[in-house]
């Protein structure tokens, strides 16, 4: 195979003679597949770990959310590098608060970018439709190489735009809701059906964390997901595939015995402290979909006026109860390693029950009809890293990042 070592934001990657297909499944910390496989609900997976695959943690990217995660996984860097550092952010250039679902605010390239120019074949799927772009970066659909898409988008995909088409006739399912387990099994039918197909070099599914936002490890919810999960990727490996499995982030339930929400308001906080306008709180778990977590986080950054002692109010902050850690925004980027220019002068994790908020009246919460469950800490960072392939050749003792999947699959797995 030509250019058999590739390189990718400092990092070397080999090619591989199999196809890999590297997993993100959203929200899952590794108790949801160990309770599901005692149950008798994952198979595949026990079978596959007990007879020959690699069973490891890894650490998401903190905050432990969507966007910054999948991201790494795909660039193989952490967000200091590639610059998405959470869902949503001040963008001090423009004066708003958008987005980063763009690639304008990207900074470093893909692994699917650099196969392509390689001559590989890429495809990724995902669930929401928010990640796409930054997916797709770069990529050029009109080789007939590359392939991205979302589920939440399947019916209007074009082979200009996605490098496919006529997506919903291949898979044979319909376009399902952006609140349903079905979005994620679309992923992976779609997945199975361009594997059969295509036989990619490279590819990556990523699922949507609305079951998991709702039901915790080891419920019957929670297990009938990662069967559907277990019986897809048994059809992947009979294909003689690598399947590396990791998550961008886990999951906590995040309210009291009776189930209210544990939430602290900061821009309340730094309006009686410092009176109003001398702050914005920042919540970069804001995405088009919180329905299921009312974009309450475990992750908060704050911009502060001049008449504000950050010192101050970073003494304050951790007088709180459920504060686990308030940062300078240099010392929590350097520590957190992300793009001091896209976090406030403050940063906030909130501990394992607690989020945090902006103001009461800005949470709407009247659509959960369960418990809350979120994530965004450092509670939610360790996660699944799986492979049914041995990786013995893998450092026992290297720290272990989900942003490796790829890097571990092409260069370990044997």
């Amino acid at each position: 195979m030509q250019n058999s070592k590739i390189s990718v934001n400092g990092r070397l990657y080999s090619r591989s003679e199999r196809p890999v297909v590297v997993v993100c499944i959203d929200g899952s910390q590794p108790e949801y597949m160990t309770q599901a496989m005692a149950k008798g609900s994952m198979p595949w997976l026990k079978r596959t770990l007990e007879n020959h695959g690699t069973d490891r943690i890894a650490d998401s990217v903190v905050p432990s959310f969507t966007n910054p995660n999948n991201i790494s996984i795909v660039t193989g860097v952490p967000p200091s590098m590639h610059g998405i550092c959470g869902n949503f952010f001040y963008n001090r250039d423009t004066d708003e608060e958008v987005m980063m679902d763009d690639t304008q605010f990207l900074r470093a390239g893909t692994i699917f970018k650099a196969f392509q120019d390689a001559q590989a074949k890429v495809v990724a799927i995902t669930a929401k439709d928010k990640l796409r772009k930054l997916l797709g970066y770069e990529l050029k659909f009109t080789e007939g190489s590359a392939i991205c898409f979302s589920a939440e988008k399947a019916d209007q995909t074009s082979l200009h735009e996605n490098g496919i088409e006529n997506v919903l006739e291949m898979v044979g399912m319909p376009v399902a809701s952006v609140y349903s387990a079905e979005l994620s099994e679309f992923v992976f039918a779609a997945g199975v059906k361009i594997m059969e197909r295509e036989r990619p070099e490279l590819m990556y599914l990523s699922t949507t964390d609305f079951i998991q936002h709702k039901y915790a490890p080891g419920t019957d919810e929670a297990n009938a997901f990662y069967q559907m999960m277990d019986a897809y990727w048994a059809q992947l490996d009979e294909m003689e595939t690598v399947i590396t499995l990791t998550a961008d982030h886990g999951m906590n339930a995040k309210h009291d015995d009776e189930g209210n929400p544990e939430i602290v308001f900061l821009q309340e906080l730094f309006d009686q402290w410092y009176g109003k306008e001398n702050a914005r709180v920042i919540l970069p778990i804001t995405d088009p979909y919180v329905v299921h977590h009312g974009a309450l986080g475990s992750f908060a950054t704050v911009y502060l006026s001049k008449k504000v002692d950050a010192n101050d109010a970073i003494h304050r902050l951790r007088s709180l109860d459920g504060i686990t850690m308030a940062l300078s925004g240099a010392a929590g980027c350097r520590y957190f390693e992300l793009s001091e220019d896209r976090l406030g002068d403050i940063i906030i994790v909130s501990g394992l029950k607690t989020t945090l908020g902006t103001m009461q009246e800005r949470h709407d919460l009247s659509a959960l009809k369960l418990p809350l469950r979120s994530h965004g800490g450092t509670t939610e960072q360790k996660v699944p890293f799986l492979s049914n392939r041995p990786m013995p050749k893998l450092p026992p003792d290297m720290h272990l990042r989900n942003f490796d999947a790829f890097y571990a699959s092409l260069n370990y797995a044997e």
